[in-house]
């Protein structure tokens, strides 16, 4: 199973913000969306991510100043990427070693979707139980 499996049935949009939106913004725009980090574009170029952990190291450091900076300046870069064509467990492993949740999707360098750890353990999941209910039917029809 691929990514790009995982994000066949998306109709939404990724929602991203420039390096120069306003920490305050992305703030808010995480609140209001539910969202724990959002890919930083430079233009169309991903450069990085700014996740919750990146505003509360940068919150521990620094304190409310924070709130006047920009996203390139607290973002994590480079973006750690993945294509449509990785495998699932690939991708999950990746975000283990890097310690990571959140992960650009990429296609020839433009970004086509972002997934999160929660969405690819989700996957998983509704895999082993499908196969589980498979066998279970398979053993009460033989």
């Amino acid at each position: 199973m691929t990514i790009a499996r995982i994000m066949r049935g998306r109709q939404d949009a990724v929602i991203s913000v420039g390096v120069d939106t306003a920490v305050r913004d992305v703030v808010a725009l995480l609140a209001d969306r539910r969202i724990g980090a959002v890919p930083v574009l430079d233009g169309d170029r991903v450069v990085g991510v700014l996740s919750e952990r990146d505003l509360v190291y940068c919150l521990a450091a620094e304190g409310a100043a924070v709130i006047e900076r920009t996203a390139g300046s607290v973002m994590t870069a480079p973006a750690i990427s993945v294509t449509g064509d990785m495998p699932v467990l690939a991708a999950l492993s990746l975000m283990t070693r890097r310690r990571i949740r959140h992960l650009p999707v990429l296609d020839d360098d433009r970004m086509v979707g972002f997934v999160s750890i929660g969405d690819l353990v989700k996957h998983r999941i509704d895999g082993i139980e499908s196969e589980a209910a498979a066998l279970r039917d398979y053993i009460s029809a033989g």
